[in-house]
Order: structure tokens, then sequence, then C-alpha cells
């Protein structure tokens, strides 16, 4: 057959398997904030399964530390960064004010 004519197949060396973000001496516990704080996002949301190319059984023990190490505060329900500025206040005025003559 020549090899015009062969179906289109996909090469085995363009797909390059990534390592897991997760070694197998890493231990996934609340108290290892190392490893807890690449999971979590800049305003403090735990990353989806997808960015963190993890395990199901993985992602579950990772959600589960970050909750416990919330609840204990070791680590904050928000990262709020942004300092909130107040912009110049315009004096109120309660009522209709009379001028003196």
């Amino acid at each position: 057959m020549d090899k015009s004519k062969q179906p289109f197949r996909k090469s085995k060396l363009s797909f390059r398997r990534r390592l897991p973000p997760i070694g197998s001496g890493d231990r996934i516990d609340y108290r290892n904030m190392s490893l807890i704080s690449r999971f979590i996002s800049e305003q403090g949301k735990i990353l989806s399964r997808r960015v963190n190319r993890l395990t199901l059984k993985q992602q579950r023990l990772i959600t589960i530390a970050i909750k416990q190490a919330r609840i204990l505060s070791l680590l904050p329900f928000l990262n709020n960064e942004k300092q909130f500025e107040r912009a110049e206040s315009i004096p109120r005025t309660t009522g209709p004010r009379t001028r003196n003559k």
C-alpha cells in the first residue's frame, strides 16, 4: 500500500506526557502548605482537576485538605490582595439648607 493512500494517523511522538504534579513521596495533608498552595488560585479558589492534572482521588484529597486548612485558619477563605480605596466622600445634606443673611 502506498503511503499517500494510508489513512491519517497521529504520530505517537507528538504526544508528550507531562509529569504528575504530586510525586509518590508527597503526602496530601492539611499541614503540607507548600503542596496545597500550588493548587489554589490567586483569588484563593481551588483549581479544577483539568488545570491541576490530578487524578480524581488526588483532587478529592487536595480539596479536603484545603477545606480543613481553611477551617483551622491556616489558609484564608478569600485572598483579597486589593486594598479597597474609598473615593473622596461628598458631604451629605439631610434637609434643605437656609442661608443666613
